[in-house]
Parts: C-alpha cells; structure tokens; sequence
C-alpha cells in the first residue's frame, strides 16, 4: 500500500534543471500590480472581519436576551 511502480529517484542534477525550467515561465507581477492586489486583500481582510464581528456581536445579544 503507498508503494510505487518504480523506486528509482531522480538525479539532483535533472530535478534542479526541471525547477529552474518551471522558474523561468512564471510570471511575476508588476509592482503597480502587486500593490492593488495587496489593496484588496487587506480590504476584503478587514470588511470580513468587520462583518464576522457584527454577527458575534448580534448573535451574543441574541443570546443574552433568550437566556437572560
């Protein structure tokens, strides 16, 4: 169970070459870019926490008033 086919490895020179090969089509963004996407991540972040807490609180006054 969990075993392969074949238990031979790559050569480490054949897997650096493969990485270095994978590195150099990746497409790195442009600062302008980076900079909006960080933008909306840390807003989508924080109207999601703002929102999460509203309901905490709203389910807490719900609750207090139930069992209370």
């Amino acid at each position: 169970m969990g075993e392969t086919a074949s238990n031979e490895k790559a050569p480490k020179k054949d897997f650096i070459k493969g990485l270095k090969a994978e590195f150099s089509k990746i497409i790195w963004p442009d600062k302008e870019t980076l900079t909006k996407q960080s933008v909306v991540v840390v807003a989508t972040t924080l109207v999601l926490g703002i929102a999460i807490a509203l309901l905490d609180l709203i389910i807490k006054f719900g609750l207090n008033i139930v069992i209370g």
